[in-house]
């Protein structure tokens, strides 16, 4: 099919080429200036809950989705747009999955309406969507033209794709049935989260958006957050407060980072409960207690399940802006990545040891190398431990620790730490490798998350707790330790 341009559309200069046409830009649904209906969806889409207000629609069944009618409000832009999109080259798509035609990438396509869809999407909706998701996007959108025709088809999928955060389509279809087929069919999934019935079908209309969230992020996992972790933490602005401030410094300490009730029950079950704290050594190079995940309380147990969560592993990516999590907004450089791989590499050309008899670990001689790791190898790495300190407590730098070979974000999490003081000891300290003087300090501090980025030429150590720690007992009848969460995060 052709387009007919008019007039004004193109100009002839001296050089008898064609000048650009100018981008025309549309004005998308009112739905999306409304701050108190952004507000509500949000809210809505956090809640999972059903919400209905004038063009929009949000349903969480059976997983959430939202369908916006008349996005874009003028017609005739809708009317060149198709036109534009018609007279584009489509190429035949068909496999197993799917039977279709499709264009390329319109992202460096030069036809004015759909220049000006393009704009709209990658900066207005994308902010837009940022704000109902309280995540930000990056600001580049995949985005193409599909052309259905009969017995084409699309078979059960998810659009689960490295980086894909959000789905949407913008359907420009002229007046359509169910029975015409082409409905977007959404299903249910059993226990082991794989489709079972179809529960909900859309059928295709003209200027409707429909976008859903695309992530490995279980809605379990989202919940976390929300019942945990201090409100003004999640909001999007005050992320980006954050992250300029680390952006800085390398380092940031949030204050009051769980919510009080959830400090509270984590707090008293450290305090009074029987966990089976194990000493860990050897005295060469550490001392202090700590407990495995398993059989720890409940709500101590939740806890580490938050900090080791794929949700926590993209909030840290808002606070620090690296890129802990695929789906994480980065902005690396490709010569930074290489720089990062050329230490990396650097750093593991040392000849490897002889081998030595092999024998059985001691609970003491664990190391960090030996502490769990979460979640699976295909994501980014972390390594965590809850951890008890007290008088004689400590550890120490040494060649062999596996935590100080990577580029990594420590993170220290506190309970217990009321009264305590920094002549106890206790502290954390970073220094740089082969000089004494100390580039930060970090003092435990009751809910309160560290959170300092470091490189394998920066050490740490934890400094002895020593006697003065015992003074606790009289102002503090719990006891004279104090306890943290200690979890390394590797891009």
């Amino acid at each position: 099919m052709t387009s007919k341009r008019r007039k004004n559309d193109t100009e002839t200069v001296g050089t008898g080429k064609k000048k650009d046409k100018r981008e025309e830009t549309p004005k998308i649904s009112e739905i999306t200036e409304d701050t108190d209906v952004r507000d509500r969806v949000k809210v809505a889409w956090l809640k999972k809950e059903h919400l209905s207000h004038g063009s929009i629609e949000l349903d969480c069944r059976p997983f959430p989705h939202c369908v916006i009618k008349n996005f874009i409000r003028n017609e005739g832009f809708l009317e060149n747009l198709e036109k534009e999109l018609l007279d584009l080259n489509f190429h035949e798509k068909s496999n197993d999955l799917y039977k279709f035609k499709q264009s390329d990438d319109l992202k460096k396509r030069k036809e004015a309406h759909i220049a000006g869809l393009r704009a709209v999407l990658f900066e207005r909706f994308r902010l837009w969507l940022s704000s109902v998701f309280a995540v930000e996007l990056e600001p580049v959108v995949d985005v193409s033209c599909a052309k259905y025709e009969y017995t084409d088809v699309l078979l059960c999928h998810d659009d689960e794709l490295e980086g894909r955060r959000i789905a949407f389509i913008l359907y420009l279809v002229r007046p359509w049935e169910s029975s015409d087929g082409g409905t977007l069919d959404l299903y249910s999934v059993d226990g082991n989260n794989q489709p079972k019935d179809i529960v909900k079908s859309l059928v295709p209309s003209w200027n409707t958006l429909i976008f859903f969230e695309v992530s490995p992020v279980s809605f379990h996992q989202e919940e976390l957050l929300l019942e945990w972790i201090n409100p003004i933490y999640l909001d999007v602005a005050y992320q980006a407060q954050v992250q300029e401030e680390f952006e800085e410094s390398s380092e940031i300490l949030l204050k009051n980072f769980l919510k009080e009730d959830k400090f509270e029950q984590v707090n008293e079950a450290l305090k009074q409960s029987e966990i089976q704290w194990v000493k860990r050594g050897p005295p060469n190079k550490r001392s202090y207690r700590w407990a495995e995940q398993q059989g720890l309380p409940p709500c101590v147990s939740a806890c580490w399940e938050l900090l080791s969560s794929e949700a926590f592993f993209l909030l840290l990516s808002n606070f620090t802006g690296l890129k802990l999590h695929f789906m994480a907004a980065g902005d690396d450089t490709d010569e930074e990545e290489e720089e990062k791989d050329e230490e990396r590499a650097a750093g593991s050309t040392d000849p490897e040891p002889r081998a030595a008899p092999e024998r059985q670990k001691s609970e003491q001689e664990k190391t960090s190398a030996d502490l769990p790791v979460c979640p699976e190898p295909s994501t980014p790495l972390c390594r965590g431990e809850l951890r008890c300190w007290g008088h004689g407590d400590y550890t120490l730098i040494h060649d062999t620790n596996v935590d100080s070979m990577e580029f990594a974000l420590d993170l220290l999490l506190y309970f217990g730490c009321e009264g305590w003081q920094a002549d106890f000891g206790g502290f954390t300290s970073y220094i740089a490798s082969g000089e004494d003087e100390e580039l930060l300090t970090v003092s435990p501090e009751s809910n309160s998350v560290a959170l300092v980025y470091r490189d394998k030429e920066t050490l740490k150590f934890v400094k002895h707790v020593n006697h003065r720690s015992l003074e606790l007992e009289r102002s503090s009848p719990r006891g004279t330790s104090f306890y943290d969460f200690s979890f390394v995060y590797y891009e």
